[in-house]
């Protein structure tokens, strides 16, 4: 669900503009039937963010050519994470985007299109970047929006609620309790674009998720959070609310293990609340890289995390991050071993990303990069190069701890033996989704393999993607290092 452009569409329908959501990702939509939908809808402005930013990159900024093409009048903004971060660039490059909207979009947005209407300049719009004469131009940044409930979610710009389901429960939506987060791990870069830590009101929020339930049979909740427990006195008043009203929504979100070990006193209340699937941002099982990316955790809290959870019924899914070290067959063997220990639910292993604003991003920066291709930088493909395993070592070492974690013998007797049978349900279906995603990208990448065999691939040198002192363009020059598989 395209949460971002409900939260901007919604303020902007207030205001008494005519508003359309296209939800092109959702669609499958080709850029020519995109291109013929703006056409119908003949708008005067075209907005455009996704989630996943960075690897959505390329296809938004082909989108919005195609659009400018057929549609040269109308004017094209922006924004998103990626796009926040390289404004300057963006513009430089791109002469099919005409404002970037940075950081918090619901207040910029609304005052960028009043200035727009009324035909005012510009660089009265704090938290913009825009040409001026031709040259990339950046406003102040903006006030951050310190009340989220000013603006409400623009709810009803969705037409088919049926698109939007999850986890097998049916409707579901996507909504946001906070923003921001008060934590500085270093390959994050979350904190830096929300800022303070901030959330709603719980009251208000529980009250919109009975009204999603009640008016459009909304059975599933992601929280769009970075840390929402991280006031617990705020977060404990939300599950309150949530456990007394009874209302038969489930929910995931991403909570940190040092949070659930503090709340191991209220669990039931998140059980009750409806909490059925949480991720435990556990990241690596080393004591050293966890300490080196200041993850304010230990393997301890994230065992107990681990335990906690299973004992109160709530499904955990432990993040495994793939390249915050150069990890070696003994590296694999060991996190195998320990997420075994843990014994969650499920585990989701990803790779690092060195996105460029993050501190994680500067300190890799002259490290070599396999992967150049933006629209590939989604977590599920390997971008920094290691020094002791190859790229296709490294993939059939993450299948092998995917398989190892979720094909042992063990698993499938833990799903046999739960007697609730409404877990057994959700358990029985996520491993069959997994397992369906996990032999896909074997597929996938097998394919992909096959075609490099006709054209080698190199290994990019220089600084990951982008300068990051200067937010220039990848320089381009190729260079094979033998020192690196």
């Amino acid at each position: 669900m395209p949460i971002g452009l409900l939260m901007v569409g919604g303020p902007l329908i207030d205001a008494g503009h005519e508003v359309r959501l296209l939800d092109a990702e959702r669609r499958h939509l080709s850029l020519s039937s995109i291109v013929d939908e703006v056409k119908e809808f003949s708008p005067q402005i075209v907005m455009t963010s996704h989630a996943g930013s960075t690897p959505a990159h390329p296809t938004c900024v082909k989108m919005l050519t195609a659009i400018k093409q057929a549609c040269p009048d109308v004017i094209s903004i922006y924004g998103g994470v990626y796009p926040t971060f390289h404004a300057q660039q963006i513009l430089e490059q791109e002469k099919a985007v005409d404002v970037i909207v940075r950081g918090e979009g619901e207040a910029v947005s609304l005052d960028l299109v009043r200035t727009i209407e009324s035909k005012e300049p510009l660089h009265c719009v704090k938290g913009i970047a825009y040409r001026n004469g031709g040259k990339p131009t950046l406003t102040p940044a903006s006030n951050l929006i310190k009340d989220l409930d000013d603006f409400p979610i623009g709810w009803g710009l969705i037409e088919n609620w049926d698109d939007y389901q999850c986890f097998g429960l049916g409707r579901s939506a996507i909504i946001q309790f906070s923003r921001g987060c008060p934590h500085r791990c270093t390959y994050c870069g979350q904190k830096d674009f929300w800022g303070e830590w901030r959330s709603r009101d719980p009251i208000k929020l529980v009250n919109e998720i009975e009204w999603l339930y009640r008016t459009h049979g909304i059975r599933f909740i992601s929280l769009a959070d970075e840390n929402p427990a991280t006031s617990k006195e705020e977060w404990e008043q939300f599950l309150e609310e949530m456990a007394s009203h009874q209302i038969p929504v489930y929910f995931f979100t991403s909570v940190r293990t040092t949070d659930i070990v503090r709340d191991a006193d209220i669990l039931h209340l998140y059980k009750k609340a409806g909490m059925q699937y949480i991720l435990l941002g556990i990241e690596s099982v080393e004591p050293e890289v966890l300490e080196e990316i200041k993850k304010g955790s230990t393997t301890m809290y994230d065992l107990e995390a681990c335990r906690l959870l299973k004992k109160h019924g709530i499904f955990s899914i432990v993040a495994h991050v793939i390249g915050l070290q150069d990890e070696t067959w003994e590296t694999f063997r060991n996190a195998i071993k320990q997420l075994i220990y843990y014994d969650g639910d499920f585990v989701n292993v990803t790779h690092v990303t060195p996105h460029s604003w993050t501190e994680f991003g500067h300190l890799v920066k002259d490290r070599p990069i396999v992967e150049p291709d933006l629209s590939k930088w989604d977590y599920r493909h390997q971008i920094l190069a290691q020094k002791y395993l190859s790229p296709w070592k490294i993939f059939l070492a993450a299948k092998w701890l995917e398989y190892r974690i979720h094909g042992r013998p063990r698993r499938f007797w833990s799903i046999w033996r739960t007697q609730d049978r409404f877990l057994r349900r959700l358990l029985i279906w996520s491993f069959f989704h997994t397992g369906f995603v996990w032999f896909a990208e074997i597929v996938v990448w097998l394919v992909e393999a096959l075609k490099k065999v006709k054209r080698p691939s190199k290994i990019y040198s220089n600084i990951t993607v982008y300068d990051v002192a200067n937010h220039r363009s990848p320089v381009g020059q190729r260079i094979h290092l033998q020192d690196y598989p």
